[in-house]
């Protein structure tokens, strides 16, 4: 039989069985990346942070049927915000369906070590990065800006990847000195203080005035700066 007969026979063949003219073999990476897009377009974004879609892989042993029409996805009303079972569907005439896990999370911008920091060492660019970590897994309240705490001590030994919050660090850091700025709306002094505790952003800390010899509580507001509002 020559080329063109078997070629004409197979097409005869197929308009026979339309549906397998036109199915489409859809693979795991399909499957998987179709689940991923169908979760980041379908489910709330973060207040802040990014959110990050992980669709966990299919069993191999999971035959992987042709679809003659587009496949479809749906999310249960009661889903975890956090891990989601994603339902992949083929409605053809040859129905089937699978379920993919799939894990949600959120990440942030965080300052991290780069290497173990010593108690009393001071913070610097060599020694911290901003790295993107899972939100749930946070339990003290973070710090983003590595400029904001060039220059701080830490208050602990910090191991390597450790987090660094607030308190793990102080900004004004007992017995050094700091600056004092006292304003109102109209004026503004500054003048020279010593730090009688140590204390990080927004606390309350004891300052002696090194010119009057009086002891005031003041607000930190950066690396070695206390504020009063008069």
């Amino acid at each position: 039989m020559s080329k063109l007969k078997i070629f004409i026979t197979f097409l005869l063949f197929l308009s026979h069985f339309p549906s397998l003219a036109n199915s489409n073999n859809y693979d795991r990476a399909f499957i998987i990346n179709f689940a991923k897009e169908y979760v980041e377009n379908n489910t709330p974004a973060p207040t802040m942070g990014k959110r990050v879609v992980e669709p966990a892989s299919i069993d191999s042993r999971i035959v992987l049927k042709p679809c003659s029409i587009p496949l479809t996805a749906n999310i249960p009303d009661n889903y975890s915000s956090r891990n989601l079972n994603v339902k992949i569907s083929c409605v053809s005439s040859k129905p089937w369906h699978i379920f993919l896990p799939v894990k949600v999370t959120t990440k942030v911008p965080v300052l991290a070590t780069k290497y173990k920091i010593n108690k009393g060492s001071i913070l610097d660019r060599d020694n911290i990065v901003v790295e993107w970590r899972e939100l749930s897994k946070i339990r003290s309240e973070i710090l983003d800006d590595i400029d904001s705490i060039i220059g701080a001590r830490s208050k602990r030994t910090l191991s390597q990847g450790a987090i660094i919050t607030k308190r793990a660090i102080c900004v004004v850091c007992k017995n050094e000195n700091v600056t004092i700025i006292a304003k109102s709306n109209d004026f503004m002094i500054k003048t020279t203080g010593i730090a009688l505790k140590n204390a990080s952003f927004g606390e309350q800390v004891k300052v002696r005035n090194t010119r009057s010899g009086r002891t005031i509580n003041a607000q930190v507001k950066a690396i070695n700066q206390v504020v009063i509002n008069l």
